[in-house]
């Protein structure tokens, strides 16, 4: 497996995997999916020597990506502070690639300067709850009944790490 910064020809594979997280239900706070010029704007923000997409490959397959994204932009207070996002590719799952990614992230932190990393989870997302665990990331905040899907009203758990 390979890591590195995204490329425009990675975007396709992005939005097909972000989309995938969407039609499961419960896995992003976005209930329908994509295409490709909705999130053209979100890609373009989205800088490797600021705030960058890490992509995971395997055999020239995009299978994973991270994001390192601003929190709270403009409010120059939080500009050492980023939210960390990542999403594999269901084929993929369980092979240790968001450990990965998000093993790079932390790694490339001092680089960008970001000093804390935050990770905005459902409270159901179990696995993603291990994963930032594992990684010493400590649970910061928890917003009650705060996503809707459909009716079902589920938490949002801020889990923080100083890097």
């Amino acid at each position: 497996m390979n890591i590195r910064n995204a490329k425009f020809e990675d975007f396709e594979g992005i939005v097909k995997i972000y989309n995938q997280a969407i039609l499961a239900g419960q896995k992003t706070g976005d209930i329908t999916p994509f295409n490709t010029e909705d999130r053209i704007k979100w890609f373009e923000e989205h800088t490797p020597n600021k705030y960058p997409i890490l992509i995971a490959e395997k055999n020239g397959l995009v299978v994973g990506y991270l994001t390192i994204s601003s929190y709270r932009p403009g409010r120059m207070a939080l500009k050492h502070t980023a939210e960390v996002s990542y999403f594999i590719h269901f084929e993929y799952h369980r092979q240790g690639i968001a450990s990965a990614l998000l093993k790079y992230a932390i790694d490339i932190c001092p680089s960008v300067q970001i000093k804390t990393l935050l990770a905005i989870v459902l409270e159901t997302n179990l696995a993603s709850i291990k994963l930032l665990e594992n990684f010493s990331f400590e649970k910061w905040g928890y917003l009650p009944k705060v996503a809707d899907f459909n009716g079902i009203e589920l938490g949002h758990l801020y889990y923080g790490l100083k890097v």
